[in-house]
C-alpha cells in the first residue's frame, strides 16, 4: 500500500490529485466548523484565490502583467447574471460556472491575441485601458445590464441531493451561505488543480521559457505569440470562473464591484503571496479577504469610531505590502523556499560527509 502510495505521489498528475483530495477534506472540516459570516469570507476568499492563481500564472510564469483582471472578473460575474435572472431559472449552477469561463475565455483570446506583441508597459496600457472600459460598457447598455445599479444575481434553491449528501456526510443541514462557500472552493480546487498540471507541464515549461530569455525561446523553436496568448487565455478563463463566484456570493454584478482597484489589489495579492505560486497567490487572497477585518475589530476595540476603524485597514494593508517588499522580496511563498534551500545546503556543507569531501 505504501509503495502504491509512493508511486502515485512520484507522478505528477497523482501528487496534484492527491493535493486535491486533502484540499477537500480540509474544506469541508473548516466550513462546517465556522459560522455563516466566516463561511461568506471564506467565499470571498475562494474567489479572490482563483482569480489571483490565474493572474499568477499569466504574471509569474510567463511574465506578462495584467492590469486588467478585474474587467475580466466582470464578463464572468454580468455572464452569470444574465443566467440567474430569477429564482425560477433552469440553468445549473455549475452550467453558470463554465458558461462564463467561456465567455471569458473568448474575450480572453481577442484581448491576448491584440496584445501578443506588446511588452512591459505597454502590455500594462492596454490591459489597464481594458479595466477601464467594461465598467464602462455595463453603464451605457444598462437597459440590458442594469447601469450603475447593476443586475441582481438570484441564486436558485440548493438542490435536494446536495442537501442530502451534505446531512449524510457532516451531519447538518446545509445553508444558503455554507452551500456557497462550498461552490467556490469547490471551484477554487478544480482550477488550483487544472494550473498546476498545466503549469509543472510541457506548457508551463514553454511559459517561463519566454519569460527569461525570448531569444533563447525563440531559438528553441518555441512560438512566442503563441505561448503569450495561451498564458492570457488560461488566466481569463480562471478570472471568469471567479466572476461567477463572485456573482454568487454577492448577489449582484455591478461596476462599482470591478474598478481598477480590484485588477491592482489582485496583483498586490500574487506580489505579496509571491509571484509564480499558486500556494502564495491563496495566501495572498487570504490577506485580502481577512486582514482588512481584522484591523477593523483592532481599531474597533482600541476605542477608534467605525469609520475611523474602516480607514485604518487600508494602511495596515499597505505597510505590511512595504514590509513584504522590503524583507521578503519574492513574496512569502519564495522567502520561504529560499530559506529552506539555503538550510539544506548549509546542512550537506556541514555534514561528515561533505566535510571529508
Amino acid at each position: 500500500m505504501r509503495s502504491r502510495l509512493g508511486s502515485v505521489w512520484g507522478s505528477t498528475l497523482g501528487r496534484h490529485l492527491l493535493l486535491a483530495m486533502a484540499a477537500l477534506v480540509v474544506v469541508v472540516l473548516v466550513l462546517e466548523s465556522v459560522s455563516d459570516y466566516r463561511n461568506t469570507q471564506l467565499a470571498a476568499m475562494a474567489y479572490l484565490g482563483i482569480a489571483a492563481g490565474g493572474l499568477t500564472v499569466l504574471t509569474g510564469i510567463n511574465g506578462q502583467l495584467s492590469l486588467g483582471h478585474g474587467a475580466l472578473m466582470a464578463i464572468g460575474a454580468y455572464t452569470a447574471a444574465l443566467l440567474l435572472p430569477d429564482r425560477d431559472s433552469s440553468v445549473p449552477l455549475t452550467a453558470v460556472i463554465v458558461a462564463s469561463v467561456l465567455v471569458t475565455l473568448a474575450v480572453g483570446t481577442v484581448v491576448g491575441l491584440a496584445a501578443a506583441r506588446l511588452h512591459g508597459p505597454y502590455l500594462a496600457g492596454a490591459t489597464l485601458a481594458l479595466a477601464v472600459a467594461v465598467p464602462g460598457i455595463a453603464l451605457y447598455f444598462k437597459e440590458t445590464l442594469g447601469g450603475e445599479q447593476g443586475l441582481r444575481v438570484v441564486m436558485p434553491d440548493i438542490p435536494v441531493w446536495a442537501l442530502d449528501l451534505a446531512f449524510f456526510v457532516t451531519g447538518q443541514d446545509l445553508t444558503r451561505s455554507r452551500f456557497t462557500a462550498y461552490l467556490g472552493w469547490l471551484t477554487l480546487i478544480v482550477v488550483f488543480f487544472l494550473l498546476a498540471n498545466l503549469s509543472s507541464g510541457r506548457v508551463g515549461r514553454r511559459w517561463r521559457a519566454v519569460r527569461d530569455d525570448e531569444v533563447a525561446a525563440e531559438l528553441a523553436g518555441i512560438d512566442l505569440g503563441r505561448a503569450r496568448v495561451s498564458a492570457f487565455m488560461v488566466s481569463a478563463a480562471a478570472a471568469g470562473a471567479a466572476g461567477a463566484v463572485l456573482a454568487f456570493t454577492v448577489k449582484l454584478a455591478a461596476p462599482s464591484a470591478f474598478t481598477l482597484t480590484l485588477s491592482l489589489t489582485l496583483l498586490a495579492a500574487i506580489v505579496l503571496g509571491g509571484l509564480g505560486s499558486l500556494s502564495g497567490a491563496l495566501i495572498g487572497a487570504a490577506l485580502l479577504t481577512f486582514l482588512p477585518s481584522v484591523v477593523t475589530d483592532l481599531g474597533t476595540n482600541a476605542g477608534l469610531s467605525d469609520i475611523k476603524a474602516a480607514e485604518l485597514a487600508p494602511l495596515v494593508y499597505g505597510l505590511v505590502m512595504v514590509a513584504v517588499i522590503l524583507l521578503a522580496p519574492a513574496g512569502i511563498i519564495g522567502s520561504l523556499r529560499g530559506a529552506l534551500a539555503r538550510r539544506r545546503t548549509k546542512t550537506r556543507s556541514t555534514s561528515p560527509k561533505g566535510t571529508a569531501a
